[in-house]
């Protein structure tokens, strides 16, 4: 009889889903992976996963699903991650990100999954005292934000009343190979990335002086992949990213640098958004074993070279649009 794991990735033909797939079949797991390909790719999915295409909101296919495998972990990171423009998707976002998200929750519990890993974000923080920490009291500003710590404290009373072990990650601002440079609405060093190539400018909203901490794959994804193992990480949120901060202004320096060409930079109205978010990862660092950070400088040159190989991206638009009051022109034209 196998002694061989299985495990259900939601999300994981998407970017930092589909690297926790890599990851889970180096470590031997058999490796179930459920994406709609809304905006995952097929190529990002590991030749070793078993892939199905389908949504979590489909709750036939997900009964279906849970029948045909016995699986002994889930690693949910499916949703549609965009915290500005889930302003304008309200229900969208909902409907995928919290419903779908309770419909994996409640099968978990019926077919007694041994963890529930969960890839959060910094986003349920808000406008919170930087460095964020876990021990602040969650204050999300926008609905992708909401729909992330809503799932977290769902988490939580199923622990509670059902005995669902779960861990919990919060990343922030994860780029590198397999993503999904050409969405216009999130992942900022692919839009960088992917305007030089189209040659045109890095448009950056407001004066660029907002901070992030930018996070390259390989920080991220073994470690979440590593979680089902790791027994001081059961049932605890961990922050989960780069320590250094920097602004959006000298990251679109260093993109165009790292490509040789000068920086071209066009500057559009202010949007609605949290200033500055970086967080502390010292609960991470006491819990796992981390080996090192990858310098953004190198990091940002390992996705230059895979985007050089993949081609530029057009923007794909977005049909599931809700809300134009106040969205900002640059998005209303894709509609």
């Amino acid at each position: 009889m196998s002694n061989q794991k299985t495990s259900l990735v939601t999300g994981g033909a998407g970017f930092i889903g589909s690297h926790i797939g890599d990851y889970l079949s180096k470590m031997g797991h058999k490796v179930v992976v459920l994406d709609d390909l809304s905006e995952g790719f097929l190529r990002n999915i590991n030749k070793d996963n078993i892939f199905i295409k389908g949504s979590i909101t489909d709750e036939k296919l997900l009964n279906k699903i849970f029948k045909d495998y016995k699986f002994n972990y889930i690693y949910h990171s499916a949703a549609y991650a965009a915290e500005g423009l889930s302003h304008f998707i309200r229900k969208f976002n909902y409907e995928n990100n919290i419903i779908g998200s309770v419909n994996l929750i409640n099968r978990a519990i019926k077919n007694k999954i041994e963890h529930f890993v969960f890839i959060s974000s910094i986003a349920v923080y808000g406008t919170n005292q930087t460095p964020m920490s876990e021990s602040l009291v969650p204050k999300p500003e926008d609905p992708y934000g909401i729909a992330k710590y809503t799932v977290e404290m769902d988490l939580e009373a199923a622990k509670e009343i059902f005995g669902l072990t779960y861990t919990i990650f919060r990343p922030h601002n994860v780029y590198g190979e397999k993503q999904n440079h050409g969405d216009v609405y999130r992942n900022v060093v692919g839009i960088f990335i992917n305007n030089i190539l189209k040659n045109k400018p890095m448009t950056i909203f407001g004066n660029g002086k907002q901070t992030r901490a930018f996070t390259y794959i390989d920080d991220v994804a073994p470690y979440i992949a590593e979680a089902v193992s790791v027994n001081a990480a059961r049932n605890e949120v961990f922050n989960i990213g780069a320590d250094k901060a920097y602004t959006i202004l000298e990251l679109s320096e260093k993109i165009a640098k790292a490509m040789a060409v000068k920086a071209k930079v066009k500057f559009l109205p202010p949007r609605k958004e949290v200033i500055h978010a970086f967080s502390k990862h010292t609960k991470f660092r006491n819990t796992f074993n981390v080996t090192g950070e990858v310098d953004l400088d190198i990091g940002i040159r390992k996705m230059i070279n895979w985007v050089k190989d993949v081609g530029p991206r057009e923007a794909k638009k977005f049909k599931n649009i809700e809300l134009i009051k106040n969205m900002p022109l640059s998005w209303k034209k894709l509609i």
